[in-house]
């Protein structure tokens, strides 16, 4: 299966997010300033949660706003189940 332009997307800002993470790796292994590998992690930390948030986003929009409503129970009662499980 071909993935589509949202996944495509998806996939950009994760590669984007590793060479992020490695950049942080790169600043610990030549002993860049304190300051400096903050930012950097500040930026990875950035760029997760903005993915995080367009998943959530796609996900809501595709099972619970386009769906019936059935469906929208089901998808919601699992989406509060996952984001329970990720504030503990």
């Amino acid at each position: 299966m071909v993935p589509s332009s949202r996944e495509n997307s998806k996939l950009l800002r994760l590669r984007r997010i590793r060479g992020q993470v490695e950049a942080v790796e790169r600043a610990l292994e030549n002993e860049i300033g304190l300051s400096d590998v903050l930012e950097l992690i500040a930026g990875a930390r950035d760029a997760l949660s903005g993915l995080l948030a367009e998943l959530l986003d796609d996900y809501i929009r595709t099972y619970i706003v386009d769906s019936s409503e059935a469906e929208q129970a089901s998808a919601a009662v699992e989406l509060l189940d996952l984001i329970r499980s990720y504030l503990r």
